[in-house]
């Protein structure tokens, strides 16, 4: 196993162990109803799994945009990383929602068009618009946070992400304190749903493509408009409370701290620090809010507090041997947290839902799924990934130069380390 690979092996364990939850924690809707009574009051399995991906996606993400020192190549990497596994599991939804094995979210009044600009832009549960399969709500946080990477990248503040992370935390803390409370996707009851899908995604791809150019002054243009259209949409759009959707963004920070510390970027003692203020914003934030229909303050902060120590424990762990079943199940695991909903809506449409646990068919639903996303993975994600990394290298010499310049405050022994980490799929 080569060296960089079993560096970063923990990170793909943690990949593994986080996908694992989340399919339990939707399949057990279906196989285990009563466990799932009982367990989640006291620890939601949902949100362990998604705060795990969320610190493991802030520690590597950023690292693969300042390790290239350009903008291009880290969206065509996104692009091949993310999508075309993607616009596979969503044509197979449809097929499948067509030809009546599987049911189709109802979308409402919003035309087709509406619909598929707002997921092409995978910002859709920031836009109003029901997500074609639950876990893709995810996704546009994942988005959020590319853009604002970005952003800060093309401003020169990207190595601040400890006190991004703080003060992100903070203003979730301060929102619950002061009773901000706003309605689930409010801007766009005022605005309207097609209107804000149509200027989100004008809007989106000027950021990307002028973020992308030549010139200095249009990648910051570009890349403050992404982060703009990012601070807009996740506070004032999301579905998710105002106070929640700032954490999840704060999480993902906090893993690029953390990132930067080990490598010499930053201290430990101020990731430590930044760590600490926003485990305790969002235990705070999680309590101030209190319990609802679907949501219990004690479950979700057991879930929090257990992802952080269980990416805590990895990065503990980082230097000794990663046991391959989990860095093949962290191989996996995009495509397993993408197909498993889709099989999951055609278990419900055929066999419908057990009223009582049904260990057997909880373990036959993991049995059918690991053999299908290993072909999905080598059939769709390598091949793209590996056709992304081809465009992304290609030499574009001229700009590489101007955005080395635009970088030059880098001390060359912490663009030595930038460059050590090894390419990532992420």
């Amino acid at each position: 196993m080569p060296a960089g690979r079993s560096r970063l092996g923990w990170l793909d364990a943690l990949r593994g162990i986080a996908a694992l939850v989340v399919v339990f924690d939707h399949s057990s809707y279906t196989f285990m109803p009563e466990l799932r009574r009982e367990l989640m009051p006291e620890f939601n399995t949902s949100r362990y799994g998604i705060m795990v991906f969320f610190l493991v996606s802030g520690y590597i993400v950023p690292a693969s945009l300042e390790r290239r020192g350009c903008v291009r190549t880290f969206w065509i990497g996104r692009l091949f990383r993310v999508y075309p596994l993607w616009a596979a599991v969503v044509a197979a939804a449809l097929v499948a929602g067509v030809l009546g094995v599987a049911e189709l979210p109802d979308f409402g009044r919003q035309s087709a068009v509406t619909v598929a600009a707002a997921h092409v832009t995978m910002l859709q549960e920031l836009l109003g618009t029901p997500n074609l399969l639950l876990v893709l709500w995810t996704l546009s946080y994942e988005m959020a946070f590319y853009l604002l990477v970005v952003a800060l990248f093309t401003v020169r503040l990207h190595q601040r992400s400890a006190a991004v992370a703080v003060t992100l935390a903070v203003a979730a803390a301060v929102s619950v304190a002061a009773g901000v409370v706003l309605p689930v996707s409010a801007l766009s009851d005022k605005v309207g749903t097609g209107p804000l899908v149509a200027v989100t995604s004008v809007a989106m791809a000027v950021a990307i493509c002028c973020a992308c150019a030549k010139s200095p002054v249009l990648r910051v243009v570009g890349g403050v408009l992404g982060g703009v259209l990012a601070l807009v949409l996740v506070p004032f759009n999301g579905t998710v409370p105002l106070w929640e959707g700032l954490v999840i963004l704060a999480v993902m920070f906090l893993g690029t701290a953390v990132h930067r510390a080990e490598h010499g970027q930053s201290t430990w003692r101020r990731a430590a620090r930044a760590g600490a203020v926003v485990a305790a914003c969002a235990v705070a934030s999680a309590y101030g809010y209190g319990d609802g229909t679907h949501f219990t303050r004690r479950g979700w902060m057991t879930a929090f507090l257990l992802a952080v120590l269980t990416f805590g424990a990895g990065l503990a762990c980082r230097r000794r041997r990663t046991p391959r079943t989990l860095t093949a199940l962290g191989t996996l695991s995009y495509s397993v947290y993408l197909l498993h909903p889709l099989l999951l809506a055609v278990f419900d449409h055929t066999i419908g839902r057990r009223r009582q646990d049904h260990l057997v068919l909880e373990a036959a639903f993991f049995a059918v799924l690991l053999p299908l996303c290993l072909l999905t993975h080598r059939y769709v994600e390598a091949p793209s990934q590996a056709w992304g990394r081809k465009r992304a290298h290609r030499p574009r010499r001229k700009e590489t130069s101007l955005i080395r310049m635009d970088h030059s405050t880098v001390r060359p022994r912490e663009a030595r380390r930038q460059m050590a980490v090894p390419d990532q799929r992420d």
